[in-house]
């Protein structure tokens, strides 16, 4: 059993990211990283005690095996759902290699496997976690939809110059309006190795209308951001809740996959029914 690290890692100068990959060969929590969430919230704006939205974040992995007790290979894809009120998110990179340490090592059963993930991520996470393995033919792994549902911003015919977030693009208008609206122009890039993230993402309020030309440069202001998937959701939830100050605000990120593992953040004023909300678009 690797012990869980109790410092409290508020960046990734440990972690694996940017550096060469030693691949496990056998079962290994210890590659699990975990990252504090409180310093990029107060950055962002967030007192770390009083969030300002409830939700969770949803991590879906393809890339999933194991060997049974015969030594024979197992393949699924994983659900792991947790809340944002966790006090740590795990370095992605970090959560790869835990995985690939499965890949040679016997486990019982299936339940094994979901108990063991349970065990590792809840006490570097610091909350529960729900943990779900759907065998290749289930009708219950993630299903396909083509797009966000709501207006698509994307072919409203812009200008773009600003490519680092600026919320002056973010006002409205003098009309209550309640709907949803998706781009799928959303990019950032890794905080540690810059490398792109691109994404998909959904607002859906109440509210005075939001200008959606405004909206969209918005969006696209991030195109130069460095700043995990989860932070960034959270940046474009709290600037909309500040600038434009909508009675409900939703806003849900769906990421496309990077080694098999997609990262869909989900932030909102109101309670939240996870059920029906994982599914794939297009890119995942």
């Amino acid at each position: 059993m690797n012990p869980v690290s109790t410092q409290n890692q508020n960046d990734v100068t440990h972690s694996e990211l940017g550096k060469k990959t030693v691949y496990p060969q056998t079962y290994n929590a210890a590659y699990l990283y975990p990252i504090s969430r409180a310093d990029k919230r107060l950055e962002i704006g967030i007192d770390p005690d009083v969030l300002p939205f409830v939700g969770f974040d949803c991590w879906n992995h393809y890339e999933v095996s194991w060997l049974n007790e015969k030594g024979k290979p197992m393949v699924a894809i994983a659900e792991i759902i947790y809340d944002c009120n966790s006090l740590f998110i795990i370095e992605s990179k970090s959560l790869k290699l835990y995985f690939n340490s499965f890949n040679q090592f016997k486990f019982k059963s299936v339940e094994n496997v979901i108990q063991t993930i349970q065990k590792d991520l809840e006490p570097r996470l610091k909350t529960s976690v729900t943990v779900t393995l759907h065998p290749l033919n289930s009708a219950k792994a993630p299903t396909m939809k083509t797009a966000f549902e709501g207006i698509c911003l994307d072919e409203l015919d812009i200008e773009c110059s600003t490519y680092n977030t600026d919320p002056n693009f973010l006002y409205t208008e003098n009309k209550l309006v309640k709907e949803s609206v998706y781009s799928d122009l959303l990019k950032s890039n890794c905080l540690v190795t810059h490398q792109p993230d691109w994404g998909s993402v959904q607002i859906s309020y109440e509210g005075n209308k939001i200008d959606h030309a405004g909206l969209l440069r918005y969006i696209v202001s991030y195109r130069n951001h460095n700043e995990f998937h989860e932070q960034c959701i959270e940046r474009i939830f709290v600037d909309i809740l500040k600038r434009c100050q909508p009675k409900k605000l939703t806003v849900y990120g769906r990421y496309t996959r990077r080694g098999g593992l997609d990262i869909n953040p989900y932030r909102s004023t109101h309670g939240v029914d996870f059920k029906g909300l994982n599914y794939r678009l297009p890119r995942q």
